[in-house]
């Protein structure tokens, strides 16, 4: 493997320096103003450009009538603009949402609605529906983060005619910085607020504990592939933002110019999900690239199929964690060594890991009472990580995280007696498909409206490629016809394309309870027959 065992942590940073985000970029210009601190096609940034560049996109936010505490959106697939977006609004005490580039614009609509973002920055990809977005959001002002379109202000002239001085503004760690969209299983999307203590703390935490994966040296290069409206795009990149990395910016995963990325910029570190992993080993030329510096490849979302690992093994030669978390827990919580992930295969490989630094991982049944090691209930979690709550929704909030402080996953699992946690199946109905989280009541609200149906309940299903693929499950009103086809075709108009069903299958009646309630499990089952757990 490529691992470089070495004996202690990022030492030549002081992680206690950077107690909020937006010291960051002027802490690492300070060390080292001229090195690279962020690479995007072909434009190089460094240190000190970045910072400031934060401190113009902070002076220009507060030209435009931000105040501490104000929600601004984006919708866009990476770029070092965005990031510069992201310090400029944390050094200004402005909370920046970014969105999945991938919704539909109602869906964009909102996001933004809901946050009362007065300023929604648009990526090249969204240019073509700037005019429908602005019609859906009269009150609020867009701007583009690269292309020139008809009427609207570029990113770049915005901020380069702010002062690049201080702004001047008092940031404490408690402040909300970061607000993730998660889609809520009544249909409405959640705003998960994280402050800086969330995004930081946890990290400095972890940097103190000895653990060669997640350590980061000087000369360390990241890259960032997936998308910023999750936590683990947006998450990823600021941990290596933190550490001091030269971070290499892909607009989006495209297995061939990652490839090309870790061979022309010498990538050391890098976070994936397996199914992203299998798509790099299809490329015809994985194997003639030169993997000598990359020490780990970091993955989440899903467990890692033994062949799929065996193959990764071969090629890439490094190391390889498991990632486990949520939004909500500002994403990783439990981790899966290098050392416990064995080509050959070991019961541990079924496990999502153990907790990181800080963290707590309890098992509760349905009344709430700690389960011995062993058996399964709900698993729940404590740190400092935990989210500071969903914002304005206070009875999710409380729904969802106790008094005592202990998150509720929806996951259910069980601990051995070492203290690894395995997940055995989702408690909640949520769909986990390449890496996106998709509920069923929200897909179901969406194809609804279609004159022909009369109920209709959606379920994941096996994918061998995805993990888990979205079934539509309807009964048609009397005298009705409509085919799988009518029904795709329906939904994409009306919501993202990852989230409408690939399937569609037609029966009499919905299985329901006695007090009416659709029995999701039964639907599920039969498509599930004859594996070990219900996820992929």
């Amino acid at each position: 493997m490529n691992q470089t065992a070495t004996s202690a942590t990022s030492s030549w940073i002081d992680h206690g320096a950077m107690p909020t985000m937006d010291v960051i970029p002027r802490y690492h210009a300070s060390l080292r103003p001229g090195a690279i601190a962020v690479t995007f096609e072909g434009r190089e940034t460094d240190w000190q450009t970045l910072d400031k560049h934060a401190r113009q996109v902070a002076n220009a936010l507060i030209a435009a009538g931000c105040k501490p505490g104000d929600r601004i959106a984006a919708a866009c697939k990476n770029s070092d603009s965005l990031f510069e977006l992201m310090f400029g609004a944390a050094k200004a005490g402005v909370v920046l949402a970014p969105i999945v580039w991938r919704l539909a614009v109602p869906e964009i609509a909102q996001v933004v609605q809901d946050c009362e973002a007065a300023l929604l920055f648009l990526g090249d990809e969204q240019i073509e529906r700037a005019a429908d977005l602005q019609a859906a959001l009269p009150n609020t002002r867009l701007i583009t983060l690269e292309a020139a379109a008809p009427g609207l202000t570029r990113f770049s002239e915005w901020r380069d005619a702010a002062s690049d001085a201080e702004p001047g503004v008092s940031i404490t760690p408690d402040d909300v910085v970061i607000q993730l969209y998660t889609s809520g299983t009544t249909g409405k999307p959640k705003g998960v607020m994280l402050n800086h203590r969330n995004l930081l703390e946890g990290r400095r935490a972890a940097m103190d504990t000895p653990m060669a994966w997640n350590e980061w040296q000087e000369g360390d290069v990241n890259l960032v592939a997936l998308p910023n409206g999750h936590i683990g795009g947006i998450g990823w990149a600021l941990v290596g933002f933190y550490n001091g990395a030269t971070t290499i910016v892909q607009r989006e995963f495209i297995p061939a110019d990652v490839l090309a990325a870790v061979e022309h910029h010498r990538v050391t570190k890098l976070f994936a999900v397996p199914t992203a992993l299998q798509m790099l080993l299809m490329q015809p030329r994985v194997r003639e690239i030169d993997y000598s510096r990359l020490r780990n490849i970091l993955y989440g979302a899903a467990p890692i199929a033994l062949d799929l690992l065996r193959e990764c093994t071969e090629v890439f030669g490094c190391g390889f964690c498991q990632q486990y978390g949520m939004t909500e827990t500002t994403g990783t919580i439990v981790y899966l060594p290098p050392e416990d992930h064995d080509a050959a295969g070991n019961p541990r490989m079924r496990a999502a890991g153990l907790p990181m630094p800080g963290v707590e991982i309890r098992i509760v049944d349905d009344k709430g009472a700690v389960l011995p090691a062993g058996e399964t209930g709900e698993i729940e979690t404590r740190s400092i990580a935990n989210m500071v709550g969903y914002w304005r929704q206070p009875d999710a909030t409380a729904a969802t995280v106790s008094a005592e402080g202990w998150l509720r996953t929806g996951d259910a699992g069980y601990l051995d007696a070492d203290g690894y946690l395995y997940i055995q199946d989702r408690i909640k109905d949520m769909i986990c498909s390449g890496a996106e989280n998709i509920y069923p009541a929200e897909v179901e609200s969406a194809i609804y409206g279609h004159p022909a149906i009369q109920e209709i309940a959606v379920v994941g299903v096996p994918d061998d490629k995805w993990g888990e693929a979205v079934k539509a499950i309807i009964v048609l009103k009397p005298g009705a016809s409509a085919s799988a086809e009518d029904i795709i075709s329906f939904a994409r108009t009306r919501i993202a394309g990852f989230k409408v069903p690939k399937s569609v299958d037609f029966i009499e009646a919905l299985p329901r309870n006695a007090t009416g309630k659709i029995l999701r499990r039964a639907l599920r089952e039969p498509y599930w027959a004859g594996r070990d757990r219900q996820v992929n």
